[in-house]
């Protein structure tokens, strides 16, 4: 069996966090060469929209009649929009990132999908996760093909960390990642237990190896004089727990730990079928104060101007309402891009909601690996080409 694929095994069966003493601490270990820094001194930070955002309602079309003609009960009422412009404006929940916004520091690029679009929640999501084509099938996730061509530096702890899930999703496959599944044990500087040694039994020494391998990489991302003490307010609840805990991973270089490439975080679920209003309302207000929050702490660390976050999903929703007060499965949905750097402003094609197509879906106007070739391109600086198997265009987001 691959080192990473019992220590996926294990994180399934549980075994993970038993084995290393602090609960859901997964390492995955793939190839890692000496590289230059290159790039990576640029954090990224991804927020997986699990279940499938309803873009509609969260970046809307306040003058479209078409869009209320759709949505006659779940439509956000015009008087309630959070406007960006005299055509879309955002979800009243959204009321956290208007700061960005006004400052330049949010784009919103609307339309996101790719061809052929598939709408099953597994396959669409292994669709964004490996950036592969809908009809092809790749094992390896964007990311570590990204740190395949061109390595993190051997003095960062880990390429990555993903908190609260055991789901290394574009970083699978081979990268060297380290997933806090229980994001409140590593808060509260839960005692990472080495594991004794099996001297003679060979197989078994594997194992306490890999298990060793895990402690150093997960408490490798504390800082080692404890726990930063942020002013930052964070949100209530297990998404505010993510940011606190990615905030301490992001601390940690500065403070006697180790550095990281990207940190993955995931929200949700947002997959509305029923009763859409009250749960996407809830969902976003979580967003909105999260990415707020994630500013306030990344300016206390001096880290906001070289830190992008980028939102995504599987998939949008279709445009017209279900007889349930929900959306269902749909294809092209806006997301969001944040930081000191980026260039403020809505990208990409607003929805055409006069042209949806056979399935009564939108068409999407960017395809996803551009936003990808942009973080590839633009932040890191790296080729994106053979990362993505084909040209995308980088989007214009990223101030120089």
């Amino acid at each position: 069996m691959e080192r990473r694929d019992f220590l996926k095994a294990g994180a399934m069966l549980g075994l993970g966090g038993a084995a290393s003493g602090i609960p859901g601490v997964v390492f995955a270990q793939g190839q890692r060469d000496q590289g230059g820094r290159k790039g990576y001194g640029n954090l990224l930070i991804l927020i997986e929209l699990k279940g499938g955002n309803d873009g509609l309602n969260t970046v809307v079309p306040y003058t479209s009649a078409q869009y209320y003609a759709l949505r006659p009960r779940i439509a956000i009422k015009r008087e309630q929009v959070l406007q960006l412009d005299d055509r879309y404006g955002l979800h009243p929940s959204l009321q956290g990132m208007m700061p960005l916004w006004q400052a330049g520091e949010l784009s919103v690029v609307q339309g996101l999908s790719y061809p052929q679009p598939n709408l099953s929640h597994f396959r669409s999501i292994e669709i964004w996760d490996t950036a592969s084509r809908s009809d092809q099938y790749l094992r390896e996730g964007w990311l570590t093909r990204a740190f395949a061509a061109r390595p993190v530096p051997a003095s960062f702890g880990a390429d990555g960390v993903i908190i609260g899930t055991a789901d290394l999703g574009p970083l699978d496959g081979g990268s060297r990642a380290v997933a806090l599944a229980n994001p409140d044990a590593f808060l509260n500087d839960a005692k990472l237990a080495m594991p004794s040694h099996a001297m003679g039994n060979a197989t078994l020494e594997h194992v306490l190896k890999v298990e060793a391998d895990i402690v150093k990489a997960a408490d490798g991302l504390r800082p080692k004089a404890g726990k930063f003490a942020f002013q930052t307010h964070f949100p209530d609840g297990g998404f505010g727990n993510s940011i606190k805990a990615a905030m301490q991973v992001v601390a940690a270089p500065g403070h006697g730990g180790a550095d990281v490439a990207v940190v993955c975080l995931s929200l949700g679920s947002f997959d509305t079928h029923t009763n859409q209003q009250g749960t996407q309302a809830n969902l976003l207000k979580q967003l909105g104060d999260g990415i707020a929050s994630l500013k306030s702490a990344l300016t206390e660390l001096g880290r906001w101007n070289d830190t992008l976050i980028v939102t995504y999903s599987e998939f949008g929703r279709r445009p017209r309402e279900n007889l349930n007060n929900g959306t269902d499965h749909g294809t092209a949905a806006a997301h969001f891009v944040a930081g000191g750097r980026v260039k403020g402003g809505l990208a990409g094609q607003g929805p055409m909601l006069e042209r949806l197509d056979g399935g009564g879906n939108l068409d999407p106007s960017v395809d996803f690996r551009s936003l990808y070739a942009t973080v590839l391109e633009r932040w890191w600086g790296m080729d994106s080409q053979s990362v993505l198997a084909g040209r995308f265009a980088p989007l214009d987001l990223i101030k120089a």
